[in-house]
């Protein structure tokens, strides 16, 4: 067993380079003293020094559970992540098995009428999280003027821009008048979320400004792909 500063690895099932902890309380017991039973290793400094790491093969591999008593596990290369492959497949086309990302915090979200925000605001909330390339994000849009602008209604200034069409969309909304149901969905060509509404015979119209009255408060979470 090989101690280094308070943790202590079992060097027969971890390849890799291992730097050991220069200076500070933990220096002697951080220094390598000897290789004892460790074979096939190398030193790049003096042995019995605090300058000493054991160097190992470029790829670490360890075998078992790995615990962080205190700190956290840091990806250092952008497109870098967790690797899945070992897992089996779905039926489906696999394209990717790397959780490469994870991001949360808050956005302002607008609402635009033909892609113009003209509207006066009571108040305006949101919060997202990025898992890989799925983005989910909740909001509160409550305003009491439109504006000038007209047109097909959008929601504006996401945190990331949808990739595809594809989501799903959660809506509440007082003060604004639709036939049938109200739905949404990403628009990848304007990088907003598009408000609909469908009748029970299936017609699909863009909800616009003569669907919202002076007074509105609108309520969705919404996830999408990046």
């Amino acid at each position: 067993m090989l101690k280094v500063a308070n943790s202590v690895i079992n060097a027969s099932r971890i390849t890799g380079v291992l730097p050991v902890a220069n200076g500070g309380t933990n220096a002697s017991t951080a220094s390598i003293t000897s290789f004892n039973n460790i074979t096939g290793f190398t030193a790049s400094g003096t042995t019995g020094t605090t300058s000493t790491n054991l160097v190992f093969a470029t790829t670490p591999t360890l075998v078992g559970d790995v615990t962080l008593s205190t700190g956290n596990l840091v990806i250092g290369t952008s497109g870098k992540g967790i690797d899945f492959s070992v897992t089996s497949s779905g039926s489906g086309t696999m394209t990717s098995e790397l959780l490469a990302d994870y991001e949360e915090g808050t956005w302002d979200p607008r609402i635009a009428f033909g892609g113009s925000d003209t509207a006066s605001y009571t108040g305006r909330v949101g919060s997202y999280t990025k898992i890989g390339r799925q983005v989910t994000v909740a909001a509160f849009i409550g305003t009491n003027a439109n504006g000038a602008a007209t047109g097909a209604a959008t929601i504006i200034n996401l945190p990331f821009t949808p990739v595809n069409s594809y989501g799903s969309f959660a809506l509440f909304m007082e003060g604004i008048s639709y036939t049938g149901m109200a739905v949404g969905t990403p628009n990848i060509t304007l990088a907003t979320l598009g408000l609909v509404q469908i009748t029970e015979a299936g017609v699909l119209s863009a909800l616009t400004n003569a669907n919202w009255s002076a007074s509105t408060d609108l309520r969705f979470s919404a996830t999408y792909f990046v």
